[in-house]
């Protein structure tokens, strides 16, 4: 039987080989969605990726008969230790083929690097912070994935848990499909929200205007999101990092933002056109022909993603999400958009979730990080 190496990264070449690996693992799967080659690379360059600065991280291939059979990374936050007294090792980007020799290897140079620096724990999968992609499927590997969510065979976490993970964290996700009509008692309630409250719908002319509220945008999420567990403040490095690197993708008619008499931003939401396929029929590739699908998928398409909301926590529990839902409703059937999917939400996040509770959303897929506690003896 042959034995499984495990080698660490060290030179472009490799790089590209730990990138492309689950490309041709899933190269045969409908329901994978491929990452952009180029953001993946960058991912590893501490000039695009500001959370270098303040972590430690390596990546391995493991190879099995001259051939690359899997791969992991391994982060420590330090920043996270710092601000949050958590100690951990982090391990991502694990993908592996149907073999145990193979999974078993890959964690083995997880739990070795954390003994190496004298931590007790592992915890994944998982990235940098918790804005990036995070959670191995358990549900849902028969439906296509979406750029913000991780996909993975349905062995993966049968071979963490016969090797003695456990469950850390669950996220949820859901599909709905739009009403035709949104109900009467909705289109009352929002007038009644907007005047108590004094509460407007800002409405960008173009994408530019946008960037004033995108400071403020991410000043919610923090206020929205630090009561969570795993939530970790977003430097202001990370904010121009994500500004830059998502801002492009963006379409102002996909943006819902909420302002009090004053201006203020006091709530926010941004969905987009779901661009899943185009990133299949592009293959990680932007050019030269990537970009094609991605304008055609951002001009028709019948399926969107929602991928983040803000609310301040004075508003929270006052029926802002119901004029949130309602100009997206308004939105989507404008677009001919007719399914919505949410992004990951932690199953604890019940507030999140109270969004959809009306319009009959199905539980299509979940996923968890898994944890290990390890002796250091």
């Amino acid at each position: 039987m042959s034995k499984v190496s495990i080698i660490e990264i060290k030179n472009a070449d490799q790089l590209k080989q730990f990138v492309r690996f689950p490309m041709d693992l899933y190269k045969s799967n409908p329901h994978y969605v491929p990452p952009f080659i180029n953001e993946e690379l960058n991912v590893w360059n501490a000039k695009e990726n500001p959370a270098l600065n303040y972590s430690d991280a390596k990546q391995f291939l493991a190879y099995k008969d001259n051939k690359i059979v899997g791969r992991i990374a391994v982060i420590i936050n330090h920043k996270e230790e710092k601000e949050m007294g958590i100690r951990k090792v982090r391990f991502g980007w694990i993908d592996f083929i149907d073999d145990e020799e193979v999974s078993q290897a890959l964690m083995q140079t997880a739990i070795d690097f954390a003994k190496e620096k004298n931590i007790n724990k592992v915890e994944g999968p998982m990235g940098f912070t918790n804005l990036d992609k995070a959670g191995m499927l358990t549900l849902g590997f028969d439906k296509l994935a979406t750029m913000i969510g991780i996909y993975n065979h349905a062995y993966y976490p049968k071979h963490l848990e016969k090797l003695g993970l456990v469950k850390e964290k669950e996220w949820v996700e859901f599909e709905l499909v739009f009403p035709e009509i949104l109900p009467e008692k909705i289109h009352k309630f929002n007038e009644l929200i907007s005047q108590k409250y004094k509460l407007k719908v800002l409405d960008f002319k173009s994408k530019d205007e946008i960037l004033e509220y995108v400071e403020p945008m991410f000043d919610l999420l923090d206020e929205t999101y630090k009561h969570l567990s795993t939530y970790t403040p977003i430097s202001d490095e990370e904010r121009k990092t994500y500004k830059e690197k998502y801002f492009p993708y963006i379409n102002k008619d996909f943006i819902v933002c909420v302002a009090d008499d004053q201006n203020q931003l006091v709530a926010f939401a941004i969905t987009m056109p779901s661009y899943s396929k185009a990133l299949q029929k592009s293959n990680g590739k932007l050019f030269p022909f990537g970009w094609w699908h991605f304008l055609k998928a951002g001009k028709k398409n019948e399926r969107a993603n929602f991928y983040l909301i803000g609310i301040h926590p004075d508003y929270q529990r006052r029926g802002v999400t119901s004029i949130i839902f309602k100009e997206i409703w308004k939105l989507f059937r404008q677009k001919g958009v007719k399914y919505l999917e949410t992004n990951p939400e932690l199953e604890e996040n019940k507030s999140v979730q109270l969004l959809w509770q009306d319009y009959n959303p199905v539980n299509h897929k979940r996923r968890r990080t898994y944890s290990l506690n390890i002796s250091n003896e």
